[in-house]
């Protein structure tokens, strides 16, 4: 995981995935692929919203 990381309450990283650096996983995501640098990502399965 990266540096300076927000992970909402109850979120789920499942696999081996890459969380890059000042990401924001919103609450309750459920994360099954690599989150880019910078990103913001939601939803089940969790989808980026914002680069």
């Amino acid at each position: 995981m990266g540096k300076k990381c927000y992970i909402g309450a109850k979120a789920t990283i499942i696999g081996d995935v890459r969380i890059g650096n000042n990401v924001k996983i919103g609450a309750g995501a459920v994360v099954i692929s690599d989150i880019p640098d910078g990103a913001t990502a939601v939803g089940v399965p969790a989808k980026i919203i914002s680069k």
